[in-house]
């Protein structure tokens, strides 16, 4: 039986070095939070927020714990169950990037601090208002409808002829309306016709760019949800000039992008999370509106689609991509 008595040894000695490393792997007291995205280009959302925490101090696994839930856009239904979860595991908090990813989180639990990014929260329905959000929600209006209209101006100084634009929508983000609502003011004001283009997510878009071509527009402004490589690269397919408020679009190959400068963003969230976990309210904390903006230009998709960049445009963007 001297075997029996070795193993029964080894058992124990196995499960006294184990206790400890168990208890190392998630210490009670350090904070747990969850990240839910609707994201089109995950890895980079996930990086900036992660430097955004390291410029608070936090370390990754060690004085903070995340857990990452990234969804593409034609998946916006699993935002809700995805949002349930993190109630479960008892999040300490969580960060809900674009609007779906904020609703979803606000049905989901009104106890657990909630930083968003997303578009007009106070025309969406997320917060009371700015200065006085009220509820467990607030962060940073970074996409604001006035991007749209801002969008659509760059796209004017790039092609002052077009009769005709398109505008790719998404159909269940409710910053749609916003945003179209600003980009057709400002067309009507220069007598520029504006085609709304509906999408769900990316397997509808080859039949988008298919309708925009029949409608004969001149260029296509993109909802930040749908700024994905697919849409960059049927605009080129389609010799479609596309611009979108989200810089990642120009890197993907989009011709132009606009929107908040991303240094920025990540240490507006970072320091939210960081005020919170240590005691402070949302209610008491006012959404931000970033200062610092950015335009990109692809001078590769421009030579694809036989454009000539202004010396205007490069003379204001701050990042050229050749």
């Amino acid at each position: 039986m001297w075997w029996s008595t070795i193993w029964v040894m080894v058992t124990l000695t196995l499960r006294i070095l184990a206790a400890p490393l168990a208890g190392e792997a998630q210490p009670a007291n350090v904070p747990r939070i969850g990240v839910l995205g609707l994201v089109s280009t995950p890895e980079r959302d996930q990086a900036q927020f992660q430097a955004g925490l390291r410029e608070r101090g936090y370390v990754e696994g060690q004085t903070i714990f995340v857990e990452y839930r990234w969804v593409a856009a034609g998946q916006a239904e699993r935002l809700s169950d995805l949002a349930a979860e993190f109630v479960r595991l008892q999040v300490d908090l969580i960060v809900a990037l674009s609007t779906p990813s904020v609703q979803a989180a606000k049905r989901a639990t009104t106890a657990i601090p909630i930083v968003m990014i997303a578009g007009d929260p106070v025309a969406t329905g997320l917060v009371t208002s700015l200065a006085r959000p009220g509820g467990n929600i607030t962060g940073i209006a970074a996409m604001t409808a006035e991007l749209g209209g801002k969008c659509f101006e760059l796209l004017r100084e790039l092609l002052p002829a077009v009769p005709h634009v398109a505008v790719l929508l998404h159909a269940t983000d409710p910053f749609a309306q916003p945003f179209l609502e600003n980009i057709e003011s400002a067309a009507r004001s220069v007598g520029v016709s504006i085609q709304r283009v509906v999408v769900q997510g990316d397997e509808a878009l080859e039949g988008a760019f298919t309708a925009m071509v029949n409608e004969r527009a001149g260029a296509v402004l993109v909802q930040p949800i749908l700024a994905t490589q697919r849409t960059a690269d049927l605009a080129v397919q389609h010799h479609l000039p596309a611009i979108a408020p989200r810089l990642a679009f120009a890197e993907v190959g989009g011709l132009m992008a606009y929107a908040a400068n991303q240094a920025s963003l990540r240490r507006s969230v970072g320091t939210y999370v960081d005020k919170i976990l240590k005691g402070a309210k949302p209610a008491d904390l006012p959404v931000e509106r970033p200062m610092q903006f950015d335009l990109v230009l692809n001078l590769k998709t421009a030579q694809a689609l036989g454009i000539t960049m202004p010396p205007l445009l490069l003379f204001q963007a701050a990042q050229v991509i050749q």
